[in-house]
């Protein structure tokens, strides 16, 4: 009897993995973080080995700490970091060059150069707007800065992938695929035919071979050599699909917010993908085997939980990401201060890489509270950003806000959040939704659940937070908000 359903959870900070019940309850996990590299200003970078190092050693932490047996497992999912990109050559298994992450902005100067006539292509065929975010430049520029590369790649020897790929390859033993979800963010899959694009291929000149199959978001893909020795590996979405699948949102209208290193919002549109003209990206929301996929608005944000980390790595104000919401309550009030993150300059709905980080309205009485209390409400502030926007092209007024991810735990922020966009804001009992919406995928395919009914009986109210600011303090912090975002565009 197969009791349990797992999930990889690959994120931009750690690596996760987490076994679930039929309930959707969570009997086991374990997390490691891997290093982040900044070679130069601009650059970020990951060791896609040292990712799957860790991926090996939390599964053999997870299982240990649940004391349950592989044999107990009925299938594996996997989520993960979307558009990070890595080129590996499959003879040696060995990466060429360090995974170069999704906010990484060092191909700036390439982007420059592809015409007006094929940034709109790229637009209405991808729903994606032309940026340094998605995953086909940084192929562009792995080609042409790594010697040997680009002759592997037309030979046939060398593969890309987001890691979700990376990984599926490795504990399969070399199965090369990846699911419409993460396709979708590459900048080369088509959106109607949820194919690679001839046409976008060429703009970018990359060889089809480097390219893995894409499959849906709910299938078996293939079984897990050594580890989780014959487990089936079927569920793959990208970590905020996934999340939106966790938060069983399986109808046009239903949304979510994912609050981790960045924050992200999706709305499910439906069958028929919406095209935004406003800073919004147009995306696949799921596909489950040979049903039709879902698309989804997704607004983006780059930097939310990753101020916090900034705050304890970089300026040493806190030791401990917790203890940021300490420091913020300390204070009544934001002091007059604002945070602009624009470290990888802004996403939705402004896409300004040249947009940089600012912190405005300090004066002799601003102190360490304010700064850790502004860092916070940053997230709140761009999440309205996103959400003003997302109501207005889709036409569907946002009654309330599903949230997940690691930041929900913050009541100060949550509490903010509901004040700024005035609308109730509530988090499920299982908040760790990116690995829960994997798992659901996955167990799907396999008969472990048998539709998505079964999934939404699972869901179950957590916390809900209740908007109490009156409208005038609400619209006046936003306003200033505003303004500090025209600062951090024309910092120069």
């Amino acid at each position: 009897m197969k009791k349990y359903v797992c999930a990889i959870d690959q994120g931009t900070t750690s690596t996760r993995f987490i076994i679930f019940d039929k309930e959707g309850n969570i009997v086991g996990s374990d997390q490691l973080e891997h290093e982040q590299i900044y070679p130069e200003s601009g650059w970020v970078e990951h060791d896609a080995s040292e990712i799957w190092e860790k991926t090996q050693k939390v599964i053999i932490g997870g299982i240990s700490k649940a004391q349950i047996k592989v044999k107990e497992i009925a299938s594996v999912g996997i989520t993960n970091q979307r558009e990070t990109t890595v080129i590996w050559n499959k003879k040696t298994g060995k990466p060429y060059y360090n995974a170069i992450v999704w906010q990484d902005v060092r191909t700036s100067e390439m982007i420059k150069k592809i015409s007006i006539e094929n940034r709109e292509s790229i637009k209405n065929k991808t729903g994606l707007p032309l940026n340094n975010y998605f995953s086909a430049i940084k192929i562009k520029w792995l080609l042409e800065n790594i010697p040997g590369l680009k002759e592997d790649a037309k030979k046939g020897d060398a593969l890309f992938g987001t890691i979700d790929s990376w990984l599926i390859w490795n504990l399969t033993g070399g199965v090369h695929v990846t699911d419409v979800t993460n396709a979708s963010r590459t900048m080369l899959m088509n959106l109607k035919t949820l194919d690679w694009d001839e046409d976008l291929i060429k703009i970018f000149d990359i060889p089809l071979k480097l390219l893995p199959k894409i499959k849906s978001s709910s299938e078996i893909y293939g079984n897990v050599k050594g580890i989780l020795e014959s487990v089936p590996i079927s569920g793959d979405l990208g970590d905020q699909q996934a999340a939106l699948f966790g938060q069983t949102c399986f109808k046009a209208g239903e949304v979510k917010n994912t609050y981790g290193t960045g924050c992200f919002m999706l709305l499910n549109t439906g069958e028929n993908p919406v095209f935004s003209s406003k800073g919004l990206l147009t995306t696949v929301a799921f596909k489950i085997g040979k049903e039709k996929a879902h698309y989804a608005l997704e607004g983006s944000v780059a930097i939310a939980g990753a101020l916090v980390q900034w705050l304890r790595d970089n300026m040493g104000i806190i030791n401990k990401s917790s203890e940021v919401e300490k420091l913020a309550e300390k204070v009544k009030d934001n002091g007059g201060v604002y945070f602009v993150p624009a470290f990888s300059g802004l996403f939705a709905p402004y896409w300004r890489d040249d947009a940089r980080g600012t912190l405005v309205g300090m004066t002799r009485y601003s102190n360490k509270n304010h700064i850790a209390r502004a860092s916070l409400e940053a997230t709140t502030y761009q999440t309205k950003d996103v959400l003003e926007v997302m109501q207005e092209e889709s036409n569907i007024k946002i009654n309330q806000l599903k949230v997940d991810g690691g930041m929900v735990v913050n009541n100060l922020l949550m509490q903010f959040q509901s004040d700024i966009l005035n609308i109730p804001v509530i988090k499920p009992k299982v908040i760790e939704t990116t690995a829960l919406g994997a798992a659901y995928a996955s167990g799907l395919a396999v008969g472990f659940w048998k539709n998505k009914e079964e999934l939404i009986k699972n869901w179950s109210q957590g916390k809900k937070w209740d908007p109490v600011m009156e409208k005038i303090k609400r619209e006046g912090y936003y306003n200033k908000w505003k303004k500090a975002v025209e600062k951090s565009m024309n910092w120069l």
